[in-house]
């Protein structure tokens, strides 16, 4: 009997363990495939309509006095001069001063809970905004308004990123931003028939039953959205106590670990976290990013007075033709959103949609026509919409080091880029209406300092990424790099 050499039979039982190893890999990696599909899946059916309903109402309930002012919202409550632009400036100042200490706090409490409180909270001021009769009264109900709406948008994508690893979050916060932008198309609509059905029943204002209907719409959705939010993976609290399975429960906990560039476990206090956002020069690129962002799309609150301009109609048409270019914002926010996951690419993404922005704005200033005017307001409806959604994706990603320091980071960006939303009503004067020439060249100042942000960042994280993989040559690890 001849018999096999050793150093062949040692070969064929190498091979015999590596087809083995290889066979038990694809069983792994098939089995996190599924489980990965299935987690997906429920949090899309949970997570996403619930935070989307709330961010619709959110948006209804802050913008309807853009409607309100066709209604004579200013001329009923003796409004003068830039009253009405200081009324829409206001409730940024509350938003600012929430946000940072909301997101701190969120860390420790349960969303499921935390933001549909404060949901009703809001909705009841914004219902409360159909009893003022004065300037003062509206700006006190304003102020208020937007520091109880300060701890919702924050918060929320705080939520998403706990949940969703960067490969799918800029999708998932488009979805989420196309509440704002179908809230603001939808939110003239309604007005319309309110205002065409119910302006002076019962001895109230069109604008006032605007307030009271959604205010009280908003409140009895929040309180039953509640039993439908999960809190955080790790929480045995919330819907994910039903929804998911624990093994569902410790395979989210570690995608999100794994998509982290760093993680620092040292300190995981809400106060280090603060700390560590506060001295990251990056939050504060990120911040004039949004900042310039949010002042380009300024022309949000006035859209229903730049449209009336344009005399295409009645007050109802006005409010009408408000919706269709916020419907097509959607729709490309969504394309922007899925092409941005797919490429894996932030910056460019977001230039290339605050250029088609600037296009529109040239447009808009240069034209006489209203049917050219109102063309170019679908460029820059889509264009703001589609770059906003993505400067939170990439801020979040980029500042993932701990959770803590992600919702310090996210408040921070949000609560600074919120400067933009104070200082642009001034730029839509009365004396320049109804073109507001003075605004749309501000705007595409600001759209360009946007565009010029998104290169400097995508300088500093291409940095980053090299000092990364510097760092990890000899490793057998290879590392979580920045998106850009």
């Amino acid at each position: 009997m001849i018999s096999k050499p050793i150093n062949e039979e040692a070969s064929a039982e190498h091979i015999e363990l590596d087809s083995t190893k290889a066979a038990d890999q694809e069983n792994q990696d098939e089995s996190a495939r599924k489980l990965e599909k299935s987690l997906v899946r429920k949090l899309d059916m949970t997570l996403m309509p619930v935070i989307w309903i709330l961010y619709l109402l959110n948006y209804l309930d802050r913008n309807n006095i853009a409607q309100a002012k066709l209604n004579g919202l200013e001329k009923d409550l003796g409004l003068k001069n830039e009253e009405y632009n200081t009324a829409i400036s206001i409730l940024n100042v509350g938003y600012i001063l929430m946000q940072l200490p909301s997101n701190m706090l969120l860390t420790r409490v349960r969303p499921s809970l935390y933001i549909p409180l404060w949901v009703c909270v809001w909705s009841c001021l914004s219902a409360a905004t159909a009893a003022v009769h004065n300037y003062r009264q509206l700006v006190a109900i304003r102020f208020c308004l937007g520091f109880a709406e300060a701890p919702f948008f924050p918060g929320a994508f705080y939520l998403l990123s706990c949940w969703y690893p960067k490969k799918e979050i800029a999708l998932r916060t488009a979805v989420l931003y196309s509440g704002l932008v179908l809230a603001t198309a939808f939110s003239g609509l309604l007005a319309a028939g309110i205002f065409a059905g119910l302006d002076g029943a019962h001895g109230l204002q069109g604008w006032r039953w605007l307030f009271i209907i959604e205010g009280a719409g908003s409140f009895f959705i929040a309180v039953a959205t509640g039993f439908l939010l999960p809190d955080f993976p790790l929480s045995l609290t919330g819907s994910a106590k039903w929804l998911l399975t624990t093994e569902e429960r410790e395979f989210a906990v570690r995608r999100i670990q794994n998509d982290q560039v760093s993680n620092e476990e040292a300190n995981r206090s809400v106060w280090y976290g603060a700390k560590s956002a506060l001295k990251d020069y990056r939050v504060f690129v990120f911040a004039l990013m949004l900042c310039a962002n949010h002042t380009a799309y300024g022309f949000n609150n006035f859209y229903p007075s730049i449209v009336e301009g344009f005399n295409l109609g009645s007050t109802i048409v006005t409010l009408v033709l408000t919706a269709p270019p916020y419907l097509v914002g959607a729709m490309v926010s969504f394309l922007v959103a899925w092409s941005s996951d797919r490429n894996r690419e932030r910056g460019f993404h977001i230039s290339v949609s605050m250029s088609t922005a600037i296009i529109g704005f040239i447009i808009s200033a240069s034209l006489t026509r209203s049917g050219g005017q109102y063309f170019a307001s679908f460029l820059y409806v889509s264009g703001c919409f589609a770059a906003n959604s993505l400067v939170y994706t990439w801020a979040a990603s980029a500042l993932s080091q701990t959770s803590e320091k992600r919702a310090a980071a996210t408040a921070i960006i949000n609560l600074l880029g919120q400067l933009g939303n104070i200082w642009s009503p001034y730029f839509f004067r009365g004396q320049d209406a109804p073109r507001y020439t003075l605004a749309l060249i501000l705007m595409i100042v600001f759209a360009g300092l946007s565009i010029g942000t998104c290169f400097v960042m995508k300088w500093i994280l291409t940095r980053d990424n090299k000092r990364l993989v510097a760092q990890f040559a000899n490793a057998a690890q290879k590392p979580t790099l920045h998106t850009l």
